[in-house]
């Protein structure tokens, strides 16, 4: 277990604190593309400060300090220009660097406004997302990882504001047993009680459990490995495995469905959570353009229930019920791991490694320079991550901890939500 003051350190996402230092050497999803079309102004909370992203009229994208300098009114609500963004209480005009190019109240020859900054950070689009930068200059390359790149592939972008730290969220993703639990057991026991039938694997068990589960640390993070009942050390998800990219981004997903989860911190007790989903295309379907990514908001909360939508695991409604329910911040303190944890140990120590470098003035992996390693990065995971073989008859059935595979769409549940 943690000390507080190391349950802190981990979580706390500040500037000055060492994990805001850390994370602040990065680029994080802020909002989809499309959201800009219809309202051009969006507030953004990220790493403990309060922003307001805009899209002027000439369409050049401003990251900037959600409080007017001028009298504090907030400029979601201001008016893009063609060049900058407008508050709407006195008129004093913004652009993308900070600058204040108008002040309509003060006299002509005032050069007061050369005397004024706001807060601004660097913006940029890729993949059907808005990515933003708040660290220190020379600001970094923003990296290409595969499914943000490619344009051979159906997507769609699922958002929602978690309320809780990001850590949870992402040690969930180097926690490979309680998918037999938490999804397994969790929407059987669902489909039991509304007498729907339930597919079982061979001999009987409704799904497969984890013979052996590994985790090596990688160029870009941690591969996460298994071995499921049926299975041997031949199977891609061992051989292959799939991502975690330091330090908040998950790959996962197999035979041509695909997603990255993006956890971006807004302050110590909420995330922006971002799965960003692709596949290939049907026949006589055509790709989605980069820039033309739909998004929608998760839907895994019942107001009229007060529960989470665990039925099954659309949206990530299984794992989303998993970390909010932790609380806030999880009391680390207070818990107990065991040897079947050690991918946690392992993301835990590598947080902590990097944030030695950080202070120590270094720079942390990820952290891109050369265009031609960063513009399009492959990232491999398995593409049979749940094939077994059937004893006697040498065939081939795709099962898994979900139960048999060709089922899990009659249950809501993606391939990839794993």
């Amino acid at each position: 277990m943690l000390s507080v003051a190391e349950n802190q350190e981990l979580t706390q996402v500040g500037g000055g604190t060492p994990m805001g230092e850390l994370l602040r050497r990065y680029w994080h999803p802020i909002a989809a593309s499309v959201e800009l079309d219809r309202w051009p102004t969006k507030a953004v909370r990220i790493l403990g400060e309060d922003l307001v992203l805009y899209k002027d009229n000439s369409g050049t994208l401003g990251l900037i300090g959600r409080a007017c300098p001028h009298r504090r009114i907030s400029l979601e609500y201001g008016v893009p220009q063609q060049h900058g963004l407008r508050c709407v209480y006195h008129g004093w005009l913004w652009d993308e660097q900070g600058r204040c190019l108008e002040q309509p109240a003060e006299p002509p020859d005032s050069t007061y406004r050369d005397k004024v900054r706001n807060v601004a950070y660097p913006v940029q689009e890729l993949g059907g997302l808005i990515f933003a930068y708040l660290g220190p200059e020379p600001v970094p390359l923003l990296p290409g990882w595969d499914l943000l790149v490619r344009n051979d592939l159906v997507k769609e972008i699922i958002v929602g504001v978690l309320d809780c730290n990001w850590l949870q969220i992402m040690e969930n993703s180097v926690d490979p047993y309680h998918t037999e639990y938490l999804h397994a057991m969790q929407t059987l026991y669902y489909r039991e009680r509304s007498g729907l039938p339930i597919d079982r694997a061979p001999g009987g068990e409704p799904f497969l459990r984890h013979k052996k589960v590994g985790f090596d640390l990688c160029k870009y993070g941690i591969i996460k490995r298994r071995v499921l009942e049926g299975q041997t050390e031949e199977d891609d998800a061992w051989k292959i495995g799939h991502p975690l990219l330091f330090p908040n981004i998950l790959k996962v997903g197999s035979g041509g469905r695909y997603n990255f989860q993006l956890r971006t911190p807004m302050d110590g007790t909420h995330t922006y959570h971002v799965a960003y989903h692709a596949r290939r295309p049907q026949p006589g379907e055509e790709p989605t353009p980069l820039d033309r990514v739909p998004v929608r908001q998760a839907d895994v909360f019942d107001p009229a229930t007060g529960r989470f939508k665990v039925e099954t695991n659309r949206d990530l409604a299984q794992d989303i019920m998993a970390w909010v329910t932790q609380g806030p911040v999880m009391d680390r303190p207070q818990e107990h791991l065991a040897e079947s944890d050690k991918g946690i140990i392992l993301y835990r120590r590598l947080l902590r490694e990097q944030m030695a470098i950080v202070q120590d003035g270094g720079e942390p992996m990820n952290v891109f320079r050369d265009p031609a390693k960063s513009a399009y990065i492959e990232l491999p995971t398995e593409e049979e991550k749940y094939v077994a073989k059937v004893a006697g008859d040498g065939k081939h059935v795709r099962f898994g901890a979900f139960g048999i595979y060709g089922q899990r769409e009659m249950a809501g549940i993606a391939a990839d939500d794993e």
